[in-house]
């Protein structure tokens, strides 16, 4: 994170203070839960000031009826689960049951919300001395200002939070969320503007944040997009809904295992971005071996890359474009009949474009990661007719050190990145193979390379400047210089010895 973050950073600090002997799964609930409470009570707030005044458009309006706020898209919150209210009496032992029973209340006044808040703060395991400095913590939080900017600041400190817990928790945390910089990328490479986007595995919702983020920076109207998710796990779902909840996003976002299922069997997707677990052993392929999702080759039962690609591919509308998150292992595996597979998807003319990134970008795995980017039709109008070729692109030596153990994509990255893929894609792009960094290879290419996808491959080294220096001069200085040190070396051994000699050590 930059320095842009202090507030982020304050907070986290204060809030990790107080965890206690509480593991970072758990407090991870109770923390956002809170924070997601506050911003719903600050933007009623905001609204509920402006109908008790009653000026202009708000004349003669009830503030204490809920049907007011709807039009705003602002939740209405019962008096008994006001910030203020409950932050009065955050020093009382009884504090996390009036928090359980706020939220209580906000679910039966806003439907959208049912079964999304976590109602865990009257546990008697969690501190509640705790809780209740915790609830003053997120009290010096201001989400009153307008709007988008309100939901900015509470946007940014809640995906700053959701990768500190990432952090902590290590592997398991991981699991529901992709750093922020390869998301940017992601979106940023596809430019969802508007239609249908899907993600199968979308953990807390960062893909729909980031594509809704897209549009409005672009003018675009977040109304243009038609959001559709799943997710297996129930408690990383709930995170997800809270998520874009605080965000005004509207989003069908489904329970259960996405192969097993598929809780949205007939959607053909504009846009696809998903990060998937990388090398899934346990996803019941053994149950799915006649499936219809495997049009290019039965994926093997001990890894299931091939069959989130598959299942991505089948998703997607007739000019639909895909950017999954996968292991690098993925580009050039031979085992149980992956080679095969990846085969029949080249030969089909699916894949677009790959990108190998840099390493330490994930909090939650030092695997080696890779983008692979499909196009369902790359001879469409839309875009030039690309269908002999796959851009592959080597970003490993980019990003930058955040931590000691973690590297993000700096902006300047993410657009060297996207603007690399547009310009080769795009009809109007000028477009060049840059050596060492990427290469638009024919099929032909590939298939000389026995199907491997790396960038590696094909993008070749640098090409370095020349100094004008003939090769021989250079060889004659350099040798001339390696005699120099292998004359200091010898001399200064002697000078060793001469010393060891007059101290009575001789060799």
């Amino acid at each position: 994170m930059t320095d842009n973050h202090e507030l982020e950073k304050t907070l986290w600090a204060a809030a990790d203070k107080l965890r206690s002997n509480m593991d970072a799964g758990e407090y991870k609930h109770v923390v956002l839960g809170l924070i997601f409470l506050k911003y719903i009570s600050d933007a009623f707030n905001g609204l509920h000031q402006k109908l008790i005044a009653g000026q202009g458009e708000f004349e003669g309006a009830d503030p204490e009826d809920p049907d007011e706020y709807l039009a705003y898209n602002v939740f209405f919150v019962p008096e008994v689960a006001r910030w203020n209210y409950l932050q009065d009496r955050a020093k009382q032992p009884e504090i996390g049951t009036l928090i359980d029973d706020a939220l209580d209340e906000i679910e039966k006044i806003n439907p959208s919300l049912k079964g999304v808040l976590p109602k865990i703060y009257a546990d008697p395991d969690l501190n509640k001395q705790r809780l209740g400095e915790l609830v003053d913590l997120i009290g010096t939080i201001g989400f009153s200002q307008e709007g988008h900017i309100a939901q900015d600041l509470l946007g940014r400190v809640y995906e700053y939070f959701l990768g500190q817990f990432a952090d902590a928790e290590g592997k398991k945390g991981g699991q529901f969320y992709t750093p922020a910089s390869i998301v940017k990328l992601l979106v940023a490479m596809l430019e969802p503007y508007s239609g249908r986007v899907y993600d199968g595995c979308c953990g807390s919702g960062g893909m729909f944040v980031q594509s809704e983020r897209f549009v409005r920076e672009h003018q675009g109207n977040i109304k243009h997009l038609s959001i559709f998710g799943q997710e297996s796990n129930p408690t990383t779902l709930r995170l997800a809904k809270m998520n874009l909840a605080i965000r005004g996003i509207d989003a069908q976002l489904e329970l259960g295992d996405t192969f097993l299922h598929d809780k949205h069997p007939g959607l053909k997707a504009d846009f696809i971005l998903a990060n998937p677990p990388f090398n899934f052993s346990d996803w019941s392929g053994d149950q799915l071996r006649e499936d219809i999702r495997w049009k290019y080759g039965v994926p093997p039962e001990g890894n299931a890359n091939y069959a989130w690609l598959q299942h991505f591919v089948h998703k997607l509308s007739p000019n639909g474009t895909a950017g999954i998150v996968l292991a690098n292992g993925s580009m050039n595996s031979n085992t149980g009949g992956e080679g095969d597979i990846r085969r029949n998807m080249i030969d089909a003319g699916i894949v677009d474009c790959m990108v190998a990134l840099p390493s330490q970008l994930f909090y939650n795995t030092m695997i080696p990661a890779c983008l692979w980017f499909f196009s369902r039709d790359k001879s469409n109008h839309k875009f030039r007719d690309r269908s002999n070729e796959i851009l592959f692109i080597d970003a490993r030596n980019l990003g930058t050190m955040i931590s000691r153990r973690n590297r993000e994509l700096t902006d300047a990255d993410i657009a060297l990145i996207a603007d690399t893929y547009h310009n080769w894609r795009n009809k109007d792009g000028q477009y060049e193979d840059e050596p060492g960094f990427c290469k638009a290879a024919t099929l032909d290419e590939v298939r000389a390379s026995n199907y491997v996808l790396m960038p590696g491959r094909y993008v070749g080294i640098p090409e370095t400047e020349d100094d004008g220096v003939p090769f021989d001069v250079k060889m004659e200085t350099l040798t001339a210089a390696l005699a120099e040190q292998f004359a200091k070396g010898a001399q200064l051994e002697q000078d060793i010895r001469e010393n060891l000699k007059g101290i009575g050590y001789e060799f």
